[in-house]
């Protein structure tokens, strides 16, 4: 089905089954498959290719030669009908690659909202990336990895799988990530370690000094007391209790499968 509205290049191709939302454009030599949702205002440029079972929502920028949907590359792939489900108001550049999840983990890779990849970046086979995140030129992010809302991954940075990028951290540059990255810290190097808070990038979210300094001093309870993980556990979960921020070290703390950079 495509809506009335939408404007689709002649040189095209649309498959019957594609569901082609109000005001959609489509560019030359782009292809998209049966079974591809597209929702309402997104620019799709051309020689873009969205297949299989994808739904994109409403206000995306899709730059040429993006691929969207394509089957991942896990061997254990064999044709199964696997998702890739994208929101809203993302920019997505130039040979950009997401791919399809697995039944092995969530059967999906999902790309929330208000993110900008830059060119060629590539999203694995389940990955989950949140909102307002910058996914920088030639990032990789493994298959299995999670970033959440308002991370920054620069560009030749390499994500190893089943990591977790915690919210508001930094990745620096042509980083090797192998572990998870606490929310908030700034990290650098292969492999990355940690470099302190992201305070550029907390200032510039509206965070003001008494919410940082309770970061500042959760982070070095982790990184320069010299106390256990189950020594530090308690006594951020009783910062938590007054700053819900402190609560997101502890989650990763509880929850990290592949540790914690150090």
């Amino acid at each position: 089905m495509i809506h009335e509205s939408a404007q689709i290049h002649p040189a095209a191709v649309v498959e019957e089954g594609a569901k082609i939302a109000a005001n959609v454009t489509v560019g030359p030599f782009t292809y998209i498959t049966s079974g591809v949702e597209i929702g309402e205002g997104t620019e799709i440029m051309s020689h873009v290719v969205i297949k299989g079972n994808t739904v994109i929502g409403k206000d995306n920028r899709i730059f040429p030669n993006a691929v969207i949907g394509e089957e991942n590359q896990d061997k254990k792939y064999s044709g199964e009908d696997t998702r890739v489900i994208i929101g809203d108001r993302n920019v997505i550049r130039e040979a950009v690659q997401i791919h399809r999840g697995t039944v092995q983990d969530k059967t999906q890779t999902v790309i929330g909202n208000d993110n900008l990849l830059c060119v060629n970046a590539h999203v694995a086979h389940d990955v989950i990336v949140g909102n307002h995140t910058h996914i920088g030129n030639n990032a990789i992010l493994g298959g299995h990895v999670t970033v959440h809302d308002h991370a920054g991954v620069m560009a030749l940075s390499a994500i190893h799988p089943f990591c977790t990028v915690g919210a508001f951290a930094y990745i620096g540059g042509c980083s090797a990530v192998v572990q998870d990255v606490p929310p908030y810290v700034l990290a650098q190097g292969n492999h990355a370690t940690p470099f302190g808070l992201n305070l550029v990038g907390l200032k510039r979210n509206g965070f003001e000094k008494p919410e940082l300094r309770a970061l500042q001093k959760a982070y070095k309870e982790i990184y320069r007391s010299g106390k256990t993980l189950a020594e530090v556990k308690p006594i951020l979960a009783e910062m938590a209790l007054e700053w819900d921020s402190v609560g997101r070290f502890v989650d990763i703390l509880e929850n990290s499968e592949r540790g914690i950079i150090r």
